[in-house]
């Protein structure tokens, strides 16, 4: 292989120019973007990215306004909670959240979870219920107090394989 010199800086370079209908079509292309990445702005959600908002860190709550954090867990008989992070299901933490709603509106798709689980896990005690956990935590003037509250936000049993 052999090393390319730098070229000479006093060696004439030819321009070539674009046509006149090149530069119009690339003017044209880049207005249907930027009207595309305006309207998604104005009116659109994160379904829409990359040209609509994505709002994962798009605002700010106030300094004493809880923060929120959603969390699956497994239940077995005895009450005991089971983290279902993404190597547990294959699923990972942001991919669940986009799918929040339509957990909520379908229950049902945490029993996959569980069964997911079970199949990953055939060692582990058994899930009787698959739960979604919102856990807000309590903050003063920005910090964190200690404090927090969880409530189910979606729940589903898991049935036994």
């Amino acid at each position: 292989m052999q090393l390319l010199s730098a070229p000479d800086p006093t060696e004439q370079v030819e321009v070539v120019r674009l046509p006149r209908a090149a530069r119009a079509w690339r003017l044209a292309v880049a207005g249907v973007v930027l009207a595309l990445t305006l309207a998604g702005t104005a009116w659109g959600s994160d379904d829409d990215f990359p040209v609509g908002p994505f709002l994962m860190y798009a605002g700010r709550a106030g300094n004493d306004a809880p923060v929120g954090s959603t969390r699956v867990v497994g239940l077995t008989a005895d009450g005991t909670e089971v983290p279902m992070s993404g190597g547990e299901v294959g699923l990972r933490r942001a991919e669940f959240e986009g799918q929040l709603g339509r957990v909520i509106d379908h229950p049902e798709l945490l029993g996959e979870l569980g069964e997911a689980y079970v199949q990953r896990n055939p060692s582990a005690e058994p899930l009787v219920r698959v739960d979604v956990v919102q856990r807000d935590f309590e903050l003063r003037d920005g910090v964190q107090t200690g404090a927090f509250t969880d409530h189910v936000v979606v729940s589903s049993p898991v049935e036994a394989g």
